[in-house]
């Protein structure tokens, strides 16, 4: 088990509702690219995508405050295919993760757009069917963000929908069948690259803006999804260019005191210059 320990603060200065920025290091070459982020209800236990295929469970401590101490990760593991055989080069783009309520694990690919269903990510996965509108997501932008609501049902959508001026399409799984009825509003250059349910039954979508030597900036948006779908959304977080690096997982759960609390991942892309964080924002209700 290896333990990672904490790194000074970051600036520009965070925006309201900041609560720690924690810099994840191990010393594995394994280690990094992570996409996805599972958060437990109790805030310590997380389960973490990487986007080679791998994933990697690890334990938070947490001091009074609740700000993260350490982290305590277990190796990275393989997830495997319909057969049991490690995902191979070309079919390992593993991009978004989804816990549903019955305890099963749903992975979102991009290179080759599909979604695999785990009774539990070290065992064999399950292939859900693959509507025809995967094959014409671009093959470096398709299935990044995913999430399952309270009733089990499936939401992904791709990180690009093609235009500013275009909604994102949203691709709904539920009773064996996907259907693309719903689509959420595009706000300017970002894209969709995390998502999830949050314990208020809301939607949450991370989204990214690139804006080359100057870094990133991320965003995430709330949505709540009704009879005739996504209302417009509100902004609550929009980070300054340069503050973090590239957040591409989220996790929305309530603190022990009942605070609204999301917890985002970094992609390192495996180079130097970039970092794994943990970072963490308090939400208004």
């Amino acid at each position: 088990m290896l333990v990672a320990g904490p790194e000074g603060s970051a600036s520009p200065t965070p925006p309201p509702g900041f609560l720690d920025a924690f810099t994840w290091k191990v010393d594995t070459p394994r280690f990094g690219g992570f996409s996805g982020i599972e958060v437990a209800k109790n805030g310590r236990d997380i389960t973490v995508l990487s986007d080679r295929g791998a994933y990697t469970t690890a334990q938070i401590t947490r001091d009074e405050a609740g700000r993260i101490i350490s982290i305590a990760t277990n190796p990275m593991r393989t997830l495997q295919d319909a057969e049991g055989a490690a995902l191979q080069p070309g079919f390992s783009d593993s991009e978004g993760i989804a816990l549903a309520p019955d305890g099963t694990i749903y992975v979102s690919f991009e290179g080759h757009a599909r979604v695999l269903h785990y009774a539990t990510l070290d065992g064999p996965a399950k292939n859900l069917p693959s509507p025809p509108g995967f094959k014409a997501l671009q093959a470096n932008s398709a299935l990044e963000a995913l999430a399952v609501d309270a009733a089990g049902t499936l939401y992904t959508l791709p990180e690009r929908s093609g235009a500013e001026q275009k909604p994102f399409p949203v691709y709904r799984f539920k009773g064996g069948k996907w259907d693309k009825k719903l689509q959420i509003p595009r706000l300017g250059r970002y894209l969709a690259v995390g998502a999830d349910f949050g314990p208020d039954g809301k939607f949450y979508l991370l989204e990214r803006d690139f804006r080359g030597l100057a870094g990133f900036s991320s965003r995430l948006r709330r949505f709540t999804l009704g009879p005739k779908g996504f209302d417009q959304g509100e902004v609550l977080l929009q980070t300054p260019v340069g503050l973090y690096d590239n957040l591409e997982g989220v996790s929305i759960w309530r603190d022990a005191a009942g605070h609204l609390t999301a917890t985002m991942v970094s992609d390192d892309n495996f180079k130097f210059f970039l970092r794994s964080q943990i970072v963490e924002y308090q939400l208004p209700d």
